[in-house]
């Protein structure tokens, strides 16, 4: 019962919709498809969530708050927010494709620590000149770009030196 209250107040609030929400919207109506409050609930997490999900994280965050929603309607769902230009795909080399926001985001690069998985995202006024300078150089358009730098973060480094030097003092 108090689950069906919270699904039916987000369908029926009187606060105004966000940005987000009307482009959303806009987007499924012109599918040809409804709003609902399971999508509501998978768009609100999405949203609340400013880190790189893959499908099976953002179902587990969707169904800490409704169990009833399933794998499907979040593989879907987000596959919507994708073509409204809210979410965008992003793979870091791990065989899963993850997530993030687009929607007014402003554009990143990402370095990959290969050991625990780590994401960090930048931004490098430099690198963007120098890719704007190679397109040019050569007469190529760049409609679009990603750049990943997989490498071995900081922590993992200290704790690689660490246990290099624990075996040392060892033998």
């Amino acid at each position: 019962m108090d689950r069906d209250v919270k699904i039916h107040a987000l369908m029926t609030t009187a606060e105004p919709l966000t940005e987000e929400q009307e482009v959303f919207l806009k987007h499924i109506q012109k599918r040809g498809l409804k709003r609902t409050s399971q999508r509501d609930l998978i768009l609100d997490v999405f949203l609340r969530t400013e880190e790189h999900l893959s499908i099976e994280d953002l179902y587990r965050l969707v169904q800490r708050e409704d169990p009833t929603v399933g794998q499907t309607t979040v593989y879907r769902t987000l596959k919507l927010l994708t073509e409204a230009g809210l979410a965008r795909e992003v793979r870091f080399g791990d065989g899963r494709t993850h997530y993030e926001h687009n929607y007014k985001h402003q554009h990143h690069d990402h370095m990959i620590c290969s050991e625990c998985g780590k994401i960090i995202e930048f931004f490098s006024a430099e690198l963007e000149a120098l890719q704007d300078a190679m397109a040019a150089q050569h007469g190529f358009e760049i409609t679009q770009h990603l750049l990943r730098m997989i490498g071995i973060c900081a922590e993992c480094q200290r704790a690689r030196q660490h246990s290099e030097r624990d075996l040392t003092a060892v033998s």
